[in-house]
């Protein structure tokens, strides 16, 4: 089961149901745009859009059971619909407090993020690294995104996997910050407190302008399109970055971490 196999239940059922895309978007209270971008693919569904369609429809629950078991295909049904937005982003603003951020990590460094405490299987690490892994490609696209990642030095420091992994993580950082579309800013120690604190963050923006955020806790993560939650997280990005080093005063930092490390 696939997001194009989704999809295709989703025009089958609307047929069925004769409802054009106008028509389900007022059902489901969603913009005619956004039903448009899902059934192109350009958008991934979420959860509360394919129990809403369920119920415009009367398709009796099969649209969030298929879409449950596409999700179940590509890691954690939580983080799909971000997977979504992240793929077809032509700018990423991410932050990490504590780690190096997913998108610049190393496998092994990975690993050892996602098999700490013994919480997941062998077969869910894996599982997890794998997509962790797949989710970098977004480098690799003919028009990859502009991307800028914010983190904390105490990050950095943590020797996650221990010292060879951290010294490899760290010269992988080194290497992705030579991309031309690759930025990389590192938040001293000696700044001592910031507001970025609290936790990491991601915005992300869209090719129809739009935009969206996710946010991490310690059970799952959140994709948010509160144009509320996303002014508060605009306005710690700019202070974050303003507490930051320079481009080129952060890979200072990152080589003499890799070489004490």
């Amino acid at each position: 089961m696939n997001f194009e196999m989704w999809v295709r239940a989703l025009k089958a059922a609307r047929a069925g149901a004769g409802v054009s895309q106008e028509g389900l978007a007022g059902l489901v209270k969603w913009s005619p745009s956004l039903i448009a971008a899902i059934e192109t693919g350009r958008r991934r569904p979420t959860m509360e859009f394919a129990v809403a369609a369920d119920e415009a429809l009367g398709t009796g629950g099969l649209l969030a059971e298929l879409l449950k078991t596409a999700d179940r295909e590509h890691g954690p049904s939580w983080f799909a619909a971000w997977r979504g937005y992240e793929q077809q982003a032509t700018r990423l603003r991410a932050f990490e407090a504590c780690l190096v951020p997913g998108l610049l990590q190393t496998e092994r460094y990975a690993r050892a993020v996602i098999s700490a405490g013994g919480l997941n299987s062998p077969a869910l690490v894996d599982e997890l690294v794998e997509v962790r892994m797949e989710r970098q490609r977004l480098f690799h696209r003919d028009e990859p995104p502009q991307c800028v990642f914010l983190m904390d030095e105490a990050g950095l420091r943590r020797p996650i996997g221990g010292p060879a992994v951290l010294a490899a993580q760290l010269g992988h950082l080194l290497e992705m910050a030579e991309l031309s579309f690759l930025r990389v800013h590192v938040i001293p120690l000696e700044v001592g407190e910031h507001v970025g604190l609290g936790g990491g963050f991601v915005l992300a923006e869209l090719p129809d302008g739009e935009r969206a955020l996710y946010l991490e806790n310690a059970a799952r993560g959140h994709v948010m399109d509160d144009p509320e939650m996303n002014g508060l997280l605009e306005r710690k990005w700019d202070s974050l970055l303003g507490e930051a080093l320079s481009t080129g005063a952060s890979l200072d930092l990152i080589r003499k971490l890799k070489v004490t490390t």
